[in-house]
């Protein structure tokens, strides 16, 4: 198919949430609607042992749309993974309530949730109807995984440049290594990185690109919508997500996943009413799961660059080697859809990726090398895509997304 026909490739990440945790509910939805129930939902026998062993913890759906925050960080997360060894190449996937009652109770002030039900707790369709109905009208996947088993940092550094060079929590020094938007500035490839928490927000930071560019093709999300009106919007975009308003989704007092939801809806919505829509992609995802339960391991992956883990001397695989001591594995499942009147209806996809199949979809469309072996060993989404017949230029509406949900991080549900 011609890749060609796509003019405008836009991607963002919100933060903080897993698959089964968003989409978990999903089939249930789908079959109200007439389509297919093939989507890897949690399954009826999906629990977690307490923190304390005392009980066991079961799905339940959340009634407070905020949720006490949770760690995901790299020990936490290999813990989840498998929490009697977590270097190991066997995924129990068994840790998630010890990890979450773990860091409640270290937390200052301690959290309520000292055993960890929390990362049970899931959303439906009656919560999140924009995301519901997003995921079932256009494509999404249900095998998308985070780059790597840690936090934030590390994995939008992946968003940008398919490495983290090493990094397996917050870069401590700018990492001198090229992303997208270099190969994309080398190639006279128009792009841009929309930031709400401007210019401190920005993802690309982390780079040498970050200076370079900041105030040219780093620019405040205001920018976005502006450009949209004016017919401008570059050929690839990145956004990033606004923490400094509390609406990226990621667990913590007052951040709303419902707002973070409506706030999604409004950068779409303004895409699909503009005279970009028509050769546009948009691909909306997680930086990483942020802790919740999700019941599909992370799968192997290439390492990007042969780079090892940097660990402090108390991480986990400072003093213990194993399989998962190096990024040769992905992180966890993450909620996704992908809006283009390109995208195939109603489409469900099964392989797995990670991230990184974003980053290998623009170097394919606008013929770019790989950055690292990651992004290689990425799979080809343009089978996402219908390229041969006719876009579709008049997409169902989305329904309007509440944000009045209760909101309180002191109690479950």
């Amino acid at each position: 198919a011609d890749l060609t026909v796509v003019k405008h490739i836009i991607y963002m990440l919100q933060e903080n949430r897993t698959f089964d945790q968003y989409f978990g509910q999903l089939n249930v939805y789908r079959q109200g609607q007439g389509l297919s129930t093939d989507v890897d939902v949690t399954p009826p026998n999906a629990s977690q042992l307490s923190y304390d062993h005392s009980t066991t913890w079961t799905p339940f759906h959340m009634t407070s749309q905020c949720v006490e925050e949770l760690s995901s960080y790299w020990n936490e997360s290999h813990n989840d993974w498998n929490h009697f060894a977590p270097t190991t190449a066997t995924p129990l996937m068994d840790g998630f309530a010890n990890s979450a009652g773990g860091d409640s109770r270290h937390s200052n002030p301690p959290g309520f949730d000292i055993n960890g039900q929390r990362v049970m707790g899931y959303y439906d369709e009656s919560d999140l109807p924009y995301y519901y109905f997003m995921a079932s009208q256009f494509a999404m996947s249900d095998h998308w995984f985070s780059p790597i088993m840690t936090n934030t940092p590390a994995n939008r550094m992946y968003a940008m440049a398919a490495t983290s060079h090493g990094v397996v929590n917050k870069p401590l020094a700018q990492i001198n290594v090229p992303t997208i938007f270099d190969e994309l500035q080398a190639a006279n490839i128009t792009w841009k990185n929309y930031v709400p928490d401007y210019p401190n927000g920005s993802s690309l930071k982390t780079f040498p690109a970050y200076p370079k560019y900041v105030n040219t093709n780093i620019v405040p999300m205001s920018q976005y919508f502006a450009d949209l009106k004016n017919g401008a919007l570059p050929q690839v975009v990145f956004i990033d997500r606004d923490s400094h308003d509390g609406l990226d989704e990621h667990p913590g007092q007052g951040v709303s996943v419902q707002k973070g939801a409506a706030y999604v809806k409004s950068i779409i919505d303004a895409l699909m009413a503009s005279s970009v829509w028509q050769d546009s992609i948009f691909f909306l995802t997680y930086d990483e799961a942020g802790g919740g339960y999700d019941h599909e391991p992370p799968v192997p992956m290439p390492s990007p660059d042969g780079i090892p883990p940097v660990v402090g001397p108390f991480d986990t695989c400072a003093t213990i080697t194993g399989p998962m001591c190096d990024f040769t594995y992905t992180g966890f499942r993450l909620p996704n859809f992908v809006a283009s009147p390109f995208s195939k209806a109603h489409y469900v996809d099964h392989t797995p990726m990670d991230t990184t199949a974003i980053l290998r979809f623009i170097e394919k469309r606008f013929s770019l090398q790989p950055l690292t072996a990651r992004d290689a060993a990425q799979p080809d989404i343009s089978y996402f895509f219908d390229f041969t017949n006719a876009p579709n230029l008049n997409p169902p509406t989305p329904p309007t997304q509440p944000t009045t949900g209760p909101c309180y991080i002191t109690s479950l549900p």
